[in-house]
């Protein structure tokens, strides 16, 4: 009981449903509007991806502050998008599909920009990307195989938000990271990986 516990708080992806419950009498007036779960998801990516080209273009520190606001809102888009389809009618093979490609090209396009901050590097935020690409990637296997998709921690979307949020911020406040910050680097791939095996072995347990 104690280790379920402890897991049970491993992932800030489990306050979601209080997110949602705050968010849902907006949805529901956006829905009455004629807004579509895939125009969200559309503009979510649209935003991520532009953020991410004008860090890579122009990598002045107090831009950064663009990503822990944008991965606040980001949160808000990918709730806002989830309820209209299931709970508006509006779920969908495509939306599916956005949904997933456009996550991970999001999440790719705000991650490595963080490679032209020191002490961080290329190489290990394409380690980064390349990880979280497989946790999402492990995590819609479960729903291929019937088992429902999987948001196992301790490092799904939701905290790597958090992650590259408050580093984000660190960057936009001191115009740099401490030189301690570069062992996030190993540590994020560690649970990343520790994600990919945790999403395995929970669609493995519900087949």
């Amino acid at each position: 009981k104690a280790i379920e516990r402890i897991r049970a708080f491993m992932s800030i992806y489990k306050l979601k449903s209080s997110f949602q419950n705050l968010l849902r009498p907006m949805v529901g007036r956006l829905a009455a509007m004629g807004l579509t779960a895939n125009q969200v998801t559309l503009v979510a990516a649209i935003v991520s991806i532009a953020i991410g080209g004008l860090l890579v273009v122009q990598p002045e520190p107090a831009l950064f502050a663009l990503v822990p606001v944008w991965m606040f809102l980001r949160m808000a888009f990918n709730a806002v998008d989830g309820m209209l389809a299931r709970e508006h009618g509006q779920k969908s093979a495509l939306g599916g599909y956005l949904n997933e490609i456009t996550d991970v090209v999001s999440d790719a396009a705000l991650y490595v920009p963080f490679a032209l901050v020191a002490p961080f590097s290329l190489p290990w935020l394409m380690a980064v990307v390349f990880l979280a690409t497989l946790t999402e990637f492990a995590g819609v296997l479960g729903a291929v195989h019937g088992n429902g998709r999987n948001y196992e921690g301790p490092m799904g979307k939701s905290d790597r938000a958090l992650l590259f949020g408050a580093l984000g911020a660190l960057v936009a406040g001191f115009g740099t990271l401490p030189a301690w910050t570069w062992h996030i680097q190993p540590m994020a791939c560690v649970l990343l990986a520790w994600t990919v095996v945790n999403r395995v072995r929970s669609g493995l347990a519900e087949g």
